[in-house]
């Protein structure tokens, strides 16, 4: 004969304890996952903002510095020449070496002084991947800016972008040379 299954007072007792043991366990648990994954979220968030803004100013650095887009023709024409104030004497130009062929930054320089101008520093450029040379200038030497394209056959002048005045050893005028 089968007597029916009796539970002990004590054994009552036990069996809520350790479900309700299971299921705290459990949602702690989960709890725990969900706070790794959001502090892994908040943490990699500050690491990539930061490599982003980094490679935007490096690119923006790189697209006005390196390799400026020529102006469209329609722009070229509605843009007046400005006269140069300064005589050759008396502008400086900085000569930097951007298509990395050995000397072409002292050739360029002895071609620039030779058409008058002083030389402030001849030296490479920070990459060597110019596809053109360009004339780049301070504010307010546009003029003697194309006078020296002009001078030296440079089709492309621009004003300085991200460079501050102390790179510039002085100079009005900054010469990249390129391919």
């Amino acid at each position: 004969m089968d007597h029916p299954l009796r539970l002990d007072h004590a054994e009552l007792a036990v069996r809520p304890w350790r479900t309700a043991t299971l299921v705290v366990a459990g949602i702690a648990a989960l709890e725990l996952v969900l706070l790794v994954m959001l502090g892994g979220a908040l943490l990699a968030k500050p690491e990539q903002a930061g490599a982003h803004k980094a490679t935007a100013s490096k690119t923006v650095a790189v697209k006005h510095a390196t390799k400026p887009a020529p102006a469209p023709a329609k722009a070229a024409k509605t843009e007046k020449a400005v006269a140069a104030q300064l005589p050759r004497r008396k502008v400086t130009v900085l000569v930097l070496n951007g298509n990395g062929r050995r000397g072409a930054a002292a050739t360029a320089a002895s071609r620039v002084s030779g058409k008058g101008y002083r030389i402030g520093l001849v030296a490479n450029a920070p990459s060597h991947d110019y596809a053109a040379s360009l004339v780049m200038y301070r504010p307010g030497f546009k003029g003697e800016a194309q006078r020296l394209a002009r001078d030296l056959g440079v089709k492309v002048v621009s004003p300085l972008d991200g460079v501050r005045p102390g790179q510039l050893h002085g100079a009005q005028a900054v010469l990249i040379l390129g391919g």
